[in-house]
């Protein structure tokens, strides 16, 4: 089975694109096709064995991601970010043989381990209680840097949220991978590597993260619940909002939210709905 590889970046990471594309060329027991897509840059002078996609207008994530989603084969397709890179040289090989014994599974996350130290980041674990990170469990969304995708399942779900360019695009396509009948796995005995840099958050997080909250209540859930999922998000994010700037942009993140288009309204079933709480992350969380 062919794994088609995407492999994000915007050329500003040249170390650590170097690492995560040996990462993908080290593999063994599989077939790659590797294709480095340049959001904004022109991804020239790799290795052999790797093709470059140059996206002339950085979009944003997700639709930097859907731009390689079309140009590489495979049933299988593994999406990874330029500071991620895979530890094992089976990794690949271990996920096709876990996406063949499951026909039922969707998407798979690897665990993410800190390249050079330090602790890991929250976000890495996409668990209400993250607990042993080595242990894997069937989960509801995906942090988006290392994750592999059965392309049936994002031709019936649809791909990356386009419309969403930075922050919570993996929530979003793990609803509706879900939606469509398919699980979603944490792998904890697979790992990728992330540096762990002590930075603050990006500068349009904290706007992005409050609009695209929004449009996820507005597209998928309830009436009756999508007030509930905004509210809890809201106060969860209160003790981050630490500098001026910061408020302003929730604040104006909050409000393009309720005012501007979100996208297609796909509600999600009452059936999804159950299966997310089952699953440890009832959507008001």
């Amino acid at each position: 089975m062919t794994v088609g590889c995407v492999l994000l970046t915007t050329g500003r990471k040249p170390a650590d694109l170097a690492l995560a594309v040996g990462s993908l060329l080290r593999q063994r027991d599989v077939e790659t096709d590797v294709l480095v897509v340049g959001n904004g840059w022109d991804p020239v002078g790799l290795p052999e064995g790797a093709r470059g996609l140059h996206v002339a207008v950085d979009e944003g994530i997700p639709a930097g991601r859907n731009a390689g989603l079309g140009e590489v084969r495979g049933e299988l397709v593994f999406f990874l970010d330029d500071d991620a890179a895979l530890r094992d040289d089976d990794a690949l090989a271990e996920i096709v043989a876990r996406f063949a014994a499951d026909p039922e599974l969707g998407l798979l996350q690897l665990r993410v381990d800190p390249r050079d130290g330090g602790r890991p980041l929250r976000d890495w674990t996409p668990r209400l209680r993250v607990g042993d990170r080595a242990r894997s469990s069937d989960v509801t969304c995906v942090w988006e840097g290392a994750v592999a995708a059965r392309r049936a399942a994002l031709e019936r779900a649809g791909a990356w949220p386009a419309e969403f360019r930075f922050v919570h695009e993996g929530i979003d396509l793990g609803w509706r991978v879900m939606d469509a009948g398919y699980r979603i796995r944490y792998a904890g005995d697979l790992v990728a590597l992330h540096p762990v840099t002590g930075a603050p958050p990006h500068p349009y997080a904290f706007y992005f993260g409050a609009r695209n909250r929004v449009w996820l209540a507005r597209r998928h859930l309830p009436a009756w619940l999508a007030p509930l999922y905004v509210v809890n998000f809201a106060l969860r994010s209160l003790p981050r909002l630490k500098t001026p700037r910061a408020r302003r942009d929730s604040l104006r993140g909050y409000r393009d939210g309720l005012r501007g288009p979100a996208g297609p309204r796909r509600p999600l079933r009452a059936r999804t709905l159950w299966r997310m709480t089952r699953a440890g992350r009832p959507p008001v969380m």
